[in-house]
C-alpha cells in the first residue's frame, strides 16, 4: 500500500508521481532494486568552478556525472553561508525560521535535536543505513557549549544517522579534531581539550603573536591558535594526539566513505559526504599541490574532483553504479580571500568561480546561492540532459520521502516540496518560487523570471575582507534573471506592481506558522 504523503500544496504532486511510486514499491520487494543514495556536498564551490559549468580548471570526474546524468542550471542552496544551508538541507525548513542558525561557532551545541523530521531520518525509516562523513557545522552536544572530553551528544546519531565521522565545524575553527560517532578520535584522556572563543587559553602559539610559525599567513581574522602551521578562529589547548593534518583530510574522508559503501553494499544506504576542500584554509595534499598553477584554491578543486572519482570508482568495482543515485552540489557560492593569503585572487587567471552572476558567498546576489547541481542515476535518467527547472536543496527531504513512500506530516519540513519528477528530469518546471538567505538575514524571493531583494540597511561590501557585494540596499531591488542574470538593472521603480506582489508573497511566507 502506498503511504499518503502530506504536502503544503495538497496531494496533487503525489498524483503526478503515482505511477513512479507503484514502480518503486514493486522493485522495493527486492532489496537489490532499492536505490542507494550518495549526496556529495561541496563547500564554497561556485557555479563556475567546475568545467561542465564553464570553469577553466579540469574536473573530469564531476563532468562524468553530468555526462551520465542531469545538470541543473537553476538550482539553489537556501543560504549564502554554510550553517543555514546545511540546516535547511537536513530539516526541510528554511534556517531563517529558527534563531541561532547563522554561521555556527566551533563550540556551538546541536541546532537540530532528536524528534525533528530530517532527511536521514526519513531514509532510515525507509530501511536505509545512513552515514555522514565530513564537515558538520551544525553544532554538537548540549548546554552552554560543546564538551569535548567525553560522550558528545546529541549529534548526528540522534537525528537519523547510523554513523558519523565529522569535522565538527570548519577547518578554520578550533577544535581541529575529528569526531567519530560520539567521541573525539584519538583523544588521550590525560590531555583534555579546552576551547574558547573569548579568551586565550594556556601558552599555545597564536598567529597574532607568533607569525614566524605560520606556513600560511592570515589576511583578516584567523589569527588565533596555530595548528599544523595555520592559525585559526578561536583558542584551543590539549588534544595533541587528536589534531589533524590538513593535507590528509580529503583522503581520510574518502577512506571513511569507501569503507561505509563497502560495508553496506548489500543493503540500501545513504551517504552524506560533506567535503571541505574549497573552504579555507585551503591545504591540498602534497600530490595535488601546485598542479593547476592557480594556487591552493585551484589545486583543491582538483582534489575535490579526485574525491568524486574515488567514490564513482568504488561504485563501479562493487557493481553498484546502476543502483545508486549520486548527487553533487555545493552549500553556497564562492569566495576568494576568506581569511588567508593563499593567492586565490592573484592566481585566478581566466577562471571565473562566479559564473555569469553577481555577488558570491555571504551575498544576496545570485552567486551567493545559485550553485552547481548534478544528479546521476544510470539507466533511470537521461544521460547528458540539462534542466532549467527551479529547484532548491530544501526539497530533497520531501522528494526522497516521495521516492521511498514515506509519510511526512504537513507541519514538519514546512518549506520542503516534492519535486522528485523534476530531479529525475520528468518535469522541467520545478518550483513556482523559493527564498534565499544572505548576510544579516536579508531575504530574497525568486519567482519565475523575477527576483526581489528586500530592502535592508547595511554595508555595500562585505566588511571584514572578501571583495564581495553584500546585496544590501535601503531600497527594494527587482531583477529579471532571465534577461539580466548579472542583476545590473534594478526594475523596482519601473515595475511597482510586480515589486509589490513579490514583497507581499515573501511576507506571507515569512509569516507562515508550523
Amino acid at each position: 500500500m502506498i503511504k499518503k504523503i502530506y504536502l503544503k500544496s495538497g496531494v496533487y504532486p503525489v498524483l503526478l508521481s503515482w505511477l513512479w511510486l507503484l514502480s518503486f514499491h514493486s522493485q522495493a520487494q527486492n532489496p537489490d532494486q532499492t536505490p542507494n543514495i550518495i549526496l556529495i556536498y561541496s563547500d564554497d564551490l561556485g557555479y563556475g568552478d567546475i568545467s561542465s559549468y564553464g570553469g577553466e580548471i579540469p574536473t573530469p570526474n564531476i563532468d562524468k556525472l553530468a555526462e551520465n546524468g542531469i545538470k541543473f542550471t537553476n538550482a539553489y542552496a537556501t543560504a549564502a553561508t554554510c550553517t543555514p544551508s546545511r540546516y535547511s538541507l537536513l530539516t526541510g525548513e528554511y534556517a531563517w525560521r529558527k534563531k541561532g542558525t547563522g554561521v555556527a561557532a566551533g563550540n556551538a551545541t546541536s541546532l537540530i535535536l532528536s524528534g525533528r523530521t530530517t532527511l536521514p531520518g526519513v531514509l532510515q525509516e525507509a530501511g536505509y543505513t545512513t552515514a555522514v562523513v565530513g564537515k558538520w557545522h551544525l553544532g554538537l552536544g548540549q548546554g552552554q557549549e560543546t564538551q569535548w572530553n567525553g560522550a558528545i551528544k546529541p549529534g548526528p546519531l540522534e537525528i537519523g544517522f547510523n554513523y558519523a565521522f565529522l569535522i565538527p565545524a570548519t577547518g578554520d575553527r578550533v577544535p581541529t579534531v575529528f569526531v567519530e560517532n560520539h567521541r573525539v578520535v584519538n583523544l588521550d584522556p590525560a590531555d583534555p581539550i579546552q576551547v574558547s572563543y573569548g579568551k586565550k587559553l594556556g601558552n599555545q602559539s597564536t598567529g597574532l603573536e607568533n607569525p614566524e610559525k605560520l606556513k600560511m599567513m592570515y589576511s583578516h581574522g584567523h589569527n588565533q591558535t596555530i595548528v599544523n602551521g595555520i592559525s585559526r578562529i578561536g583558542y584551543m589547548t590539549g588534544g595533541t594526539n587528536a589534531l589533524w593534518r590538513d593535507e590528509d583530510i580529503a583522503d581520510l574522508l574518502v577512506d571513511k566513505s569507501l569503507a561505509f559503501i563497502e560495508e553496506n553494499q548489500k543493503k540500501p544506504f545513504f551517504l552524506y559526504l560533506s567535503t571541505h576542500d574549497i573552504h579555507v584554509p585551503r591545504v591540498p595534499h602534497e600530490r595535488f599541490a601546485g598542479i593547476t598553477g592557480k594556487g591552493p584554491r585551484g589545486d583543491v578543486i582538483i582534489q575535490l574532483d579526485y574525491t568524486v572519482g574515488a567514490v564513482l570508482q568504488k561504485l563501479k568495482e562493487l557493481n553498484l553504479e546502476d543502483n545508486t543515485i549520486v548527487i553533487f552540489t555545493s552549500d553556497n557560492g564562492p569566495v576568494l580571500d576568506d581569511g588567508y593569503m593563499d593567492g586565490a585572487v592573484e592566481r585566478l587567471g581566466d577562471h571565473n568561480p562566479f559564473g555569469p552572476f553577481r555577488g558570491g558567498k555571504y551575498s544576496a546576489y545570485e552567486a551567493g546561492t545559485r550553485i552547481p547541481f548534478i544528479l546521476q542515476w544510470k539507466g533511470k535518467v537521461t544521460p547528458g540532459a540539462q534542466s532549467s527547472a527551479l529547484l532548491s536543496q530544501v526539497d530533497l527531504l520531501r522528494s526522497f520521502a516521495a521516492l521511498t513512500g514515506q509519510t511526512v506530516p504537513q507541519e514538519e519540513a514546512i518549506d520542503s516540496e516534492d519535486h522528485w519528477n523534476s530531479f529525475i528530469g520528468k518535469n522541467t518546471t520545478g518550483r513556482k518560487s523559493l527564498v534565499q538567505e544572505a548576510l544579516k538575514e536579508v531575504l530574497s524571493y525568486v519567482k519565475e523570471d523575477y527576483k526581489y531583494i528586500e530592502p535592508k540597511q547595511g554595508p555595500s561590501m562585505i566588511p571584514w575582507g572578501p571583495e564581495i557585494e553584500t546585496g544590501l540596499q535601503e531600497k527594494p531591488q527587482l531583477y529579471n534573471l532571465m534577461n539580466d542574470p548579472g542583476e545590473t538593472d534594478n526594475l523596482a521603480s519601473e515595475l511597482p506592481e510586480k515589486t509589490g506582489e513579490m514583497k507581499t508573497e515573501l511576507q506571507q511566507l515569512k509569516n507562515m506558522k508550523k
